[in-house]
């Protein structure tokens, strides 16, 4: 089972730490509104989650499909 990173777009504030903490580059702003997260970059480090000033980041298993 594989954790990927899952950010509650109501409650991101768009503040860029998690995309700094990313060492993969899955993690954008690409409308300066909330984050999102390229779960085929992402390797569910955890390292965005506790950057995370607001936390809103949580690692969620992915199921196979």
């Amino acid at each position: 089972m594989k954790k990927k990173a899952n950010i509650n777009r109501k409650l991101c504030v768009a503040c860029g730490c998690c995309m700094t903490a990313c060492k993969k580059e899955a993690i954008s702003i690409p409308h300066g509104i909330y984050a999102i997260v390229d779960l085929n970059k992402c390797v569910g480090c955890g390292m965005c989650v506790k950057k995370c000033p607001a936390s809103v980041i949580s690692l969620e298993v992915m199921s196979r499909e």
